[in-house]
């Protein structure tokens, strides 16, 4: 019983310790502060915010649209988001067509408007489908936010990477929500005040 409470301690532990690098390190935050600029700036021009992963990610993916469609702190006008990680049917039929690593970059092909917003979250930082999302998402004029652990050449392939300062998968997923809950709390801040 000791052994499970100190294993236990030490997954919290863990998990505050990455979140104190968050918290310290001004590029981080800057980067926050930069995105949720652009999602506001977008949402005002009237476009949306579009976001991909996969696994645990592409959970986080629908949790963090859900919070800006519905409301994260305020009750407030739903605010366009879309995850592109719930349509069995549509994840089926192009993976099935054009393959697994086109999943996302069809839907963007179909669903974007220049000046959108595309948040790809993807631990490894080398998810292929994430990776062609950013690729076309950047040749036809969306703002490219990645959310990644420090694994992964993403350096140069998207505006905004927000890097969590560990290797270890569920920390980085446990930090990628925590900053996906800090962009929406200060997008609604911008847009409706504190």
């Amino acid at each position: 019983m000791e052994n499970t409470r100190l294993a236990i301690k030490n997954a919290i532990q863990e998990s505050i310790n990455v979140k104190q690098k968050i918290q310290e390190s001004p590029y981080i935050i800057d980067q926050i502060i930069s995105v949720a600029d652009k999602i506001s700036d977008a949402l005002l021009s009237g476009n949306k915010v579009m976001l991909a992963g996969n696994g645990g990610s592409a959970a986080d993916a629908q949790h963090i649209a859900a919070e800006f469609v519905s409301r994260l702190e305020k009750d407030r006008p739903g605010l366009a988001a879309i995850a592109l990680t719930t349509d069995s049917s549509i994840l089926t039929a192009i993976g099935n067509d054009y393959g697994f690593e086109n999943l996302f970059k069809r839907q963007i092909q179909a669903n974007h408007r220049r000046g959108d917003v595309l948040i790809g979250i993807t631990t490894s930082g080398k998810s292929k489908n994430v990776l062609a999302g950013f690729s076309f998402a950047r040749q036809n004029g969306l703002v490219t936010v990645c959310l990644a652990g420090e694994g992964g050449d993403l350096d140069g392939t998207v505006d905004h990477l927000i890097r969590v300062p560990s290797n270890v998968t569920t920390r980085i997923q446990e930090s990628h929500i925590l900053i996906g809950h800090i962009i929406c709390q200060q997008v609604e801040v911008r847009l409706f005040g504190a």
